[in-house]
């Protein structure tokens, strides 16, 4: 099957350019080297296809942006896929999880111990249980977490590595998510961790710092000035460290670790530009030189989820009918916001945008008739696209291509809404 370059946007098709991959010699869509007419048709519809091919192209151009000494991490929460996972576990240093599911799933596709960190509030006892079997790295969202943790290791007369998850006194500006400065949930407050780390727990092993500001960034600028003072913030606190006593199990090795969370955002909607990634790669070399000489034994991770894999996946659906109301035409297709809550605006977004949406079967084919993309749902909240420019032609049995949904899909959206059957996943 012969291959293009990916498709040049048409002068009828103004909101969006075209996808990221591929198209055969009719301008169809490639996922994988297959056309994603083909897929939908082995595979059923709804479908989420990620492309192995682009999320190793990611992988590999962040890389370029690291220096040597700082590790690579995968936050599962954007998307944890079974087959994506044991790929990326060949591409990544390590996961950054948030519940004993994903410890399961991170554990099933290969990596365990101190490649995995454990974040987010409200951890029960059994997966902080099952975090310490697992070896992993533990990070503490608040000081009665961290008793629970020490107690639970005490009784399973096992040790436990923990880190402390800072809520700083910044935010990361422009962020499309804030998760640091102000009040939050996520961590303990900088100014709070000195007492914490002097009422350490003699059984806790002490490893490091997490911090994440935020994310979904799209300044290049921002995203630098977040790395480089988070990684100012995990050095002034490393000052309180617990110091090593050779009579308890805390403190035998040195710090470990400093995440510093990522923050790097997609472009979703018409006018955004890609990260500008310039300033993030000269902030990580000053950061690790720094951080190289301050702290030779201690690693740094760049915790990344959707950066990594949100422009690699499409979201395939079927027109299933064509109609026209008082003046507006309406595709109703066979997927809606309860597979895909993301495309519809009911994921954290205060105004509603379209996500990019493109006819599989041709890329380039002139999109001259505004279309508002609706799901099967009842209810007037499931529509994945409002103003959508796709050719006149468009009708039942065609199928849409909703970009940018390699991140935040099927595991994001209410799939039992209605009890309409669930979408499929793919990795091709």
């Amino acid at each position: 099957m012969a291959m293009t370059e990916p498709a040049a946007p048409t002068h009828g098709m103004p909101l969006h350019a075209a996808p990221p991959f591929s198209t055969d010699a009719t301008g169809a869509l490639l996922l994988g080297g297959q056309t994603a007419v083909s897929l939908a048709a082995r595979h059923g519809t709804p479908l989420y296809v990620v492309d192995s091919a682009a999320v190793r192209t990611r992988v590999a151009s962040v890389r370029t942006l690291l220096p040597e000494g700082i590790r690579l991490h995968y936050a599962i929460k954007a998307n944890p896929l079974p087959e994506l996972l044991r790929l990326l576990a060949t591409q990544v240093d390590g996961f950054d999880i948030a519940s004993g599911g994903e410890l399961a799933l991170a554990l099933d596709a290969g990596h365990r111990g101190a490649h995995l960190g454990f974040a987010g509030p409200g951890k029960r006892d059994a997966e902080l249980a099952a975090a310490i079997d697992a070896g992993a790295v533990i990070h503490v969202e608040s000081a009665g977490e961290l008793a629970r943790l020490a107690a639970l290791a005490r009784t399973a007369g096992q040790s436990a590595r923990a880190a402390l998850r800072i809520n700083p006194d910044f935010e990361l500006r422009r962020a499309g998510m804030r998760m640091g400065g102000g009040a939050q949930v996520f961590g303990i407050d900088a100014e709070k961790v000195p007492a914490v780390l002097a009422a350490w727990p003699a059984n806790l092993t002490f490893a490091g710092f997490h911090i994440y500001a935020g994310s979904q960034n799209l300044d290049g600028g921002q995203v630098a000035e977040a790395l480089r003072r988070s990684h100012a913030l995990c050095t002034e606190l490393a000052a309180w460290a617990p110091v090593a006593d050779a009579h308890l199990v805390a403190q035998a090795t040195p710090l470990r670790v400093f995440n510093l969370g990522g923050g790097f955002g997609i472009p979703y909607f018409a006018g955004e530009q890609p990260l500008d990634t310039a300033p993030v790669r000269a902030a990580l070399a000053d950061i690790a030189r720094d951080h190289a000489a301050h702290f030779p034994e201690t690693v740094l991770v760049l915790e990344l989820g959707r950066y990594l894999v949100g422009e690699a996946g499409v979201f395939l659906t079927q027109v299933i009918d064509r109609k026209r109301s008082r003046g507006r035409d309406f595709l109703v297709c066979d997927g809606g916001m309860h597979q895909h809550l993301a495309a519809s605006g009911n994921f954290g977004q205060v105004i509603r945008r379209d996500y990019p949406v493109w006819l599989a079967r041709d890329l380039a084919a002139r999109g001259d008739t505004t279309f508002t993309v609706c799901g099967p749902l009842c209810t007037p909240l499931d529509v994945l696209a409002r103003e959508v420019m796709l050719p006149a032609d468009v009708g039942p049995g065609d199928i849409l291509a909703i970009g940018q949904s390699g991140a935040y899909g099927a595991s994001a959206s209410p799939a039992g809404f209605l009890s309409h059957p669930p979408a499929g996943q793919l990795l091709v």
